[in-house]
């Protein structure tokens, strides 16, 4: 089809160089007196061959994406099925969740109870402890005082006999001095070591009577010594022999 056309072109270039010649010939002629033969020249025609023209194509209108309803559909329930199976995930984290702090609320509540009971526990524990303690330390108290009572009954009731020892002793020693009259009475007071030795004699009460009150200490210094003393309870001796006070009277020698 181009070589046809360029074909074409060719003679219709040089139909026209023809007639173009011709053209010239008629108008430009003047009669002349010599006769002049004009032989044409033959051009030989080539074919040109000219470059083929660029044909311009229509640019084609973009093509309108064809719609898959059923892919669109199918995307869309995709996505609703993702949305409710993010919505249902936020609702079962919620629900775990919710239980999960009311597991841990009903947990700490049982720790609460469980604490509570076991100091209630413990509470009676210390309070029978401490009423078992009670009881015995009272029980014990009252072993311990009627010990105690029967420790000083014992401790008098030997006392008692040391008493009498030295009231005899003293008695042994003392000559009633002729102004001894009823009514008369002299408190000494006799002061003791260990070994039983007599280290001090004091008046305490006079009899009014000098005589009578010397005639008194010189019965406790004759004695000098109870030398039984030496067997007593040395803590019996410092509660009651460390000093002794003796009553004298011309009826009786009393302790």
């Amino acid at each position: 089809m181009g070589s046809f056309l360029s074909y074409s072109v060719a003679v219709l270039v040089s139909l026209a160089l023809h007639l173009g010649l011709l053209a010239v010939l008629f108008v430009g002629w003047e009669p002349e007196t010599a006769r002049v033969m004009i032989q044409p020249q033959y051009i030989q025609a080539t074919l040109v061959e000219l470059a083929p023209k660029k044909t311009v194509q229509p640019k084609a209108k973009p093509k309108k994406p064809k719609v898959d309803i059923a892919k669109q559909k199918r995307e869309a329930k995709r996505l609703k099925d993702k949305q409710r199976k993010a919505k249902l995930a936020a609702q079962k984290k919620a629900q775990d969740k919710k239980r999960e702090q009311e597991r841990n609320k009903a947990l700490s509540e049982k720790k609460r109870l469980e604490a509570l009971r076991l100091a209630e526990e413990q509470r009676l524990r210390d309070q029978q402890e401490a009423e078992r303690k009670r009881i015995e330390t009272e029980f014990a108290e009252a072993v311990a005082a009627e010990q105690a009572e029967i420790n000083a009954q014992e401790d008098e009731r030997i006392a008692n006999s040391y008493r009498q020892l030295i009231q005899q002793r003293l008695s042994e020693n003392w000559s009633r001095p002729p102004s001894a009259r009823l009514g008369m009475e002299a408190l000494i007071r006799i002061r003791l070591v260990p070994t039983g030795r007599i280290v001090g004699v004091t008046i305490l009460t006079s009899s009014g009577d000098t005589a009578f009150d010397r005639s008194v200490e010189q019965a406790a210094l004759k004695v000098e010594q109870f030398i039984e003393l030496q067997d007593m309870e040395p803590d019996l001796f410092e509660r009651k022999f460390r000093q002794v006070d003796v009553a004298f009277s011309p009826e009786d020698l009393r302790l």
